[in-house]
């Protein structure tokens, strides 16, 4: 029995022994087949960097205004008797625009016109009396007092009419109207809305501490998301000499040719003002940054001294430390870490480590737009 023992775990011992011997041998192989296995190339994408001029600029939101803009009402109550526009129509200044029922008013006028003359008349009458001593000065004064009145009669008659035919206040574009003839309107009811929208005005605010930097004349680029890719050029006329006291921020007026008519008011807009002289950067999409605690970085393509396919040298990826500074858009400016025309991985370098061999395939290319806008699909 101890003889059998003995030869079961002699046995026992070699089987262990050799399926450990076995492992070991297998992991030796496959960690000298790793070693002697080529490294997978990586498929990127890479621009060289270069500069480019950015002008400085002051970004705010803004709103569209009128240069003069106005509900056209009436005075006086009436019914109206004609609509003289349609909606939408350009108009001049002083321009019809509407005729109130004024049949009676204009009866009341030749009334107190007549009662005016026939005072008049008393009164020339009464002079030539007071000439020939038929008549006394008293008479006559009084005669001259009913003749001022009935004509303030005449005149306030005249006003009333004048009230009843509605005109355009300045030259402007209409709006709808709903007024319809046969209506009757009240005092302060609307008829049609009247704007003069070229030029045009922006307002919009700045940080108090933008203050400084802003002057009446200066430069501003409006863009609107109604006209995508589409800017149009102004200059400030104003700057409220007041600081909100709520937000710190100060109001500013600019003024906006508009002859196509494209801007309207009440519209939002993004305005971006001048601010300094034109700076040089080099440039990077923000794509290729990998922004990280302990620093950014960027991938640049290396020739390394291995050779592909064709006998070229292989290209290969390099971690680089750099400085980044203001960003615009898609872009970010880099101030240090790499030199012009340096080829730098834009995107794909998530795969990528110190050494990795690159194949290198623009057919798409990251976005690198210094003033992007808002695409919809």
């Amino acid at each position: 029995m101890k003889k059998r023992m003995i030869i079961m775990l002699v046995l026992v011992g070699v089987l262990l022994g050799g399926i450990v011997g076995f492992n070991v041998f297998k992991g030796y192989m496959m960690q000298k087949y790793m070693a002697s296995a080529p490294v997978p190339s990586a498929t990127v994408s890479a621009a060289k960097v270069d500069y480019q001029e950015w002008q400085p600029q002051m970004n705010a939101i803004g709103t569209l205004r009128a240069i003069r803009g106005v509900d056209v009402t009436t005075e006086v109550a009436g019914l109206v008797r004609s609509i003289n526009f349609k909606s939408g129509d350009e108009v001049k200044a002083g321009q019809v625009l509407a005729q109130l029922n004024d049949e009676t008013e204009v009866a009341q006028l030749n009334s107190l016109q007549a009662a005016a003359d026939l005072a008049a008349t008393v009164y020339e009458r009464d002079k030539q009396l007071l000439a020939a001593e038929v008549t006394s000065k008293a008479q006559v004064d009084a005669d001259a007092g009913d003749l001022k009145s009935k004509q303030a009669l005449v005149a306030q008659q005249a006003a009333l009419i004048r009230k009843k035919t509605l005109r355009a206040p300045f030259a402007g574009k209409l709006g709808i109207s709903i007024v319809n003839p046969g209506q009757y309107l009240n005092p302060a009811d609307k008829l049609v809305t009247l704007q003069t929208i070229d030029p045009i005005y922006v307002d919009f605010n700045l940080p108090q501490q933008q203050l400084p930097q802003v002057a009446v004349g200066q430069k501003v680029t409006l863009t609107s998301d109604a006209y995508p890719g589409q800017t149009f050029i102004g200059k400030i006329n104003a700057i409220n000499p007041k600081i909100d006291p709520a937000t710190r921020n100060v109001q500013i007026e600019a003024t906006v040719p508009n002859a196509k008519r494209e801007l309207l008011p009440g519209m939002f807009a993004t305005v971006k003002v001048d601010q300094g002289a034109a700076q040089r950067y080099l440039t990077l999409p923000q794509t290729a940054i990998t922004f990280n605690p302990y620093g950014d970085t960027v991938f640049v393509v290396k020739a390394s001294d291995k050779k592909d396919a064709k006998g070229n040298p292989q290209l290969a990826a390099q971690q680089v430390f750099v400085t980044t500074g203001p960003t615009r858009g898609d872009q970010v400016a880099i101030l240090k870490g790499i030199e012009p025309g340096t080829q730098v991985v834009t995107s794909g370098q998530v795969k990528l480590k110190n050494g990795t061999p690159l194949v290198i395939d623009n057919s798409v290319q990251p976005a690198n737009n210094p003033n992007p806008t808002v695409q919809e699909k």
